[in-house]
């Protein structure tokens, strides 16, 4: 029996309510109609995307110098410039600015929570 790859992603934030707010307000994301308790998962694909609460022993702010630092999230978007655009009008946080590579265009910005997240456009 073999592993066939991830198929579930979660982030652990501070405020789930704030946190789902922003990604549904800034990167468009929808939620599904159900989720399990202390959680939201997002309509998204191949791989389903959810925010949860944080584990017990879990704290968010003595993650140094940010959670999730190690680890690469990246999320496709049909126009990654103009998204790119929509957040710095909003004044997130951007980490990496817009670049032409193998993935499209690709930047990268930090959420509310801290976690770093690549957006790019190629399919």
């Amino acid at each position: 029996m073999d592993v066939t790859g991830p198929d579930f992603l979660a982030l652990q934030v501070r405020d789930l309510d704030r946190a789902a707010e922003f990604y549904e307000t800034h990167l468009g994301l929808r939620r599904l109609p159900a989720s399990p308790p202390g959680a939201v998962v997002f309509d998204t694909a191949p791989i389903p995307f959810a925010l949860r609460e944080p584990l017990p022993g879990v704290d968010l702010d003595a993650a140094s110098p940010h959670p999730g630092l190690g680890v690469a999230l990246w999320f496709h978007s049909d126009d990654a410039q103009y998204l790119y655009e929509r957040l710095v009008a909003t004044g997130i946080s951007i980490v990496t600015a817009p670049f032409d590579g193998p993935f499209g265009r690709t930047f990268a910005f930090s959420d509310l929570d801290g976690y770093t997240v690549t957006l790019h456009d190629k399919a």
